[in-house]
């Protein structure tokens, strides 16, 4: 998928991700959390947060296991999982 066709289905994906017909579990929501961030801005440098805070860790970690992937192939597979929720 060129560039600009790939960057327009995602801005369209994160609209729609906002009004899924249903409110996803919450790996899937760990899953779209952390392919948004890999798109948007390449892999997780920020430090862990504490064990107190469960949220943050397992955002951190989901992110994390993303490393490496490219924007845009994070970004399709967004596209992807989105497609496939509604």
């Amino acid at each position: 998928m060129a560039k600009s066709k790939l960057k327009t289905a995602f801005e369209k994906a994160v609209a729609e991700s906002k009004q899924l017909p249903e409110r996803p579990d919450n790996k899937t929501l760990l899953q779209i959390y952390a392919l948004y961030k890999q798109a948007t801005e390449g892999d997780n440098g920020g430090k862990r947060p504490g064990f107190t805070d469960m949220v943050g860790r397992a955002k951190h970690d989901a992110w994390a296991a993303l490393a490496g992937k490219s924007a845009d192939e994070a970004m399709q597979e967004y596209v992807d999982l989105i497609e496939s929720l509604k």
